[in-house]
Order: structure tokens, then sequence, then C-alpha cells
């Protein structure tokens, strides 16, 4: 007890008045112990980085449970990328119909990953806004999504922004990575795209075990043109989106410089990699988490294989599943993708609490 009190009377000593803890929102709270943690430079590592990152999921989780309306960001966010799936089947139909040249094909891929990526940002700053304002421990999601409209100039410049970056990365990864990768290491294809493409041929995702729903044109022979959505839309929309989380962690704290500090697009920009120095690991170790999260809830459809007997559907080629194993199928699938959402909407809350103890790093440096 004396030795505690040695310690308490040299810490609260260094000022007139004792230190007031100010909690962040979102439950956010760093103890002055870890507030510093981190290399000379500014950046962090070690297990506080680890504790701080998998914290601000956690703190983000418990933010959604108290604060339900903000799971309108990720119902809307759905909706969004189902629209660009559609999109995508709509255009591809086009396409084999009119054929156009090259300069058409990339003009068509920019708008509408354009409008997908706008209405996405969009969605981002209010549910920034909304967290920023919050009233009584609530967080208005619509109220913060009206507030957005206000920045709707820079978030469109940067809109286009990532947009182009997203073409040229998914463009030279199709075309230079695939057809120049050593054959050497073609095993390692297998674990992006060959893997997506392979899960989504089985079964529950493939629920009638249909075995041309990759090989065959839809509109001949009496396939259905839906299949430009599901599976091909799908497939697009996927690799658009796996490019566009790639652009979005490089830059993560973007869109509340704009929204929370009023900055500029060069501003928040330079700002948001010079906050990333800072919490890299913090920030690597959140979206980490979070994956490992959701892939280990993805790999619950190797149960429903196994339970439904459709361990191996490449064997059972004339097998299709009774109308209960389809449906329980379709449900699974709508519970997953629900709460693919729900773990992105974890994921935007997270990243402001990041962007917070980014600003608290830089205030107390």
């Amino acid at each position: 007890m004396t030795r505690l009190s040695e310690i308490a009377e040299s810490w609260f000593g260094l000022c007139r008045k004792p230190p007031v803890v100010r909690t962040l929102q979102a439950d956010f709270v760093h103890l002055p112990t870890t507030a510093h943690e981190g290399l000379p430079d500014g950046g962090s590592g070690g297990t506080g980085a680890i504790r701080r990152g998998i914290g601000a999921a956690f703190s983000g989780m418990r933010t959604l449970n108290r604060n339900r309306q903000l799971l309108w960001f990720g119902l809307l966010a759905g909706l969004v990328l189902a629209g660009n799936a559609v999109g995508e089947g709509a255009l591809r139909y086009i396409n084999r119909t009119l054929q156009p040249d090259i300069i058409g094909l990339y003009a068509q891929d920019f708008f509408l990953g354009f409008a997908t990526l706008f209405c996405l940002v969009l969605l981002l700053a209010g549910l920034f806004l909304s967290l920023s304002s919050m009233k009584e421990g609530a967080a208005p999601f619509f109220e913060g999504f009206a507030g957005a409209k206000k920045y709707w100039k820079p978030l469109f410049l940067w809109s286009i922004i990532l947009a182009l970056a997203g073409i040229l990365l998914l463009k030279i990864f199709f075309n230079v990575i695939l057809v120049w990768f050593p054959q050497e290491l073609g095993f390692l294809y297998h674990f992006g795209p060959g893997f997506i493409t392979s899960t989504i041929t089985q079964f529950p995702f493939n629920w009638t075990l249909d075995w041309a729903m990759l090989t065959e044109i839809p509109g001949y022979g009496g396939r259905s043109l839906l299949l430009w959505i599901y599976p091909f839309g799908l497939l697009q929309t996927l690799d658009f989106l796996m490019i566009a989380l790639f652009l979005v962690i490089l830059t993560p704290f973007v869109v509340p410089l704009i929204v929370l500090e009023q900055k500029t697009l060069r501003e928040a920009v330079a700002g948001s990699f010079a906050l990333i120095k800072k919490i890299g690991a913090e920030a690597v170790t959140c979206a980490a988490f979070l994956g490992i999260v959701l892939f280990g809830v993805f790999l619950t459809h190797l149960i429903v294989q196994a339970a439904s007997g459709i361990v191996n559907p490449y064997v059972t080629v004339m097998f299709h599943p009774t109308t209960t194993w389809i449906a329980i199928a379709i449900l699974y699938n709508l519970a997953l993708v629900a709460f693919v959402f729900v773990v992105a909407t974890v994921g935007g809350i997270a990243a402001l609490d990041l962007y917070r103890h980014a600003k608290s790093e830089g205030s107390a440096g």
C-alpha cells in the first residue's frame, strides 16, 4: 500500500489538477501506460499494437450491439454490391451481343466501378458522421448519412481516383500476373480466384449442383439468363470487392478526415498516410482479426456439406439435392451474406476508433 501511495503521489503531482481520463466514443479506451507504446518514429508494434487492434474490433462489436440502427449501413452496402452484380451481369450480356472495342469495355468497367464506390464511400461517410454525433448513446445513421451530402464533391473525386486505381490494379492482376506468373508457382492461383471459382460451384453455394453452371452460355439450350448475374456477375463483383478493400485498407482515414475535419482531398490523402504510419500495426491487426472471424464462419459450409452427405459434389454428377436441402442452402447463403455485412459495419466502426487513437497519439506527441 505504501508503494502504491508513492506512485500515486508522484503521478498526480505532475500537474496541479488530477488528470481526467477521457473515454473516446465507442468505449475505445487507452490507458496511460500504453498510450505511447511504439517505435521512436511514431510507429507502433509489439503486443500492445495487437491488443489495441483486436480491442478496436471488439469495441466496434459492442457499439453495434448498442446501436442497431447502424445495421442500415451493412444493409444498404449489400444492396449496392447486389446492384453491382446485376450491372456486371447485364454488361456481360450486352457485350456478348454488341461486342464493343477495348475502350468501350474499359469505360463500362470504370462507370460501374465508380458508381458503386461513390455509393459505398457516401455510406461510409454517413457511418462516421452518425458515430461522431452520438446523442445519449444512440447513433442515428440516417442523420449522419444526410449530413454526408455536404461533402459530396471531395467524396466524388475520391471515388473517381479509387475507380481508376481499381481498374488499373485489376487489369494488372489478370493480364500480367496470371499470364506471366511462373508455372512452378501456379498452385498459388488456387488460393485466390481459383479458390472462389471452385467453391462457388459446390454445395451449398451451388444449391442445385448443376454442372453446367460455369460451362454453358446463358440463353442457349434453355439456360436461364439469370446466370449472367449468378455466378458470372457475382464473380466479377467479388474481384472488384477484393481490389476495393485493398485500396480502402491502404487509405482508411481519407473519408473521416474529409467529413470530420473538413480537409481537402489532397490534405486528407496526405493525412491518412501520416496517420497510418503511427498505427499501421493496429490497423493490420484489426483487419486480420475480422478477416479470420469471417473466414472461420465461412468454413461452416463444410458442416452443411457433411450433414447433407454432399462432401464431394464432383462425384455426384447426376445427384440433385432435395427441396429441403435446397431451402437450407439458400437460408445458409442469406445468413452468411448478412454476417459479412455485419462484420463490414464493425470494421467501419473500428476504423473510426483507430482514427481517433491515431489523432490522440499525434496530440500527445
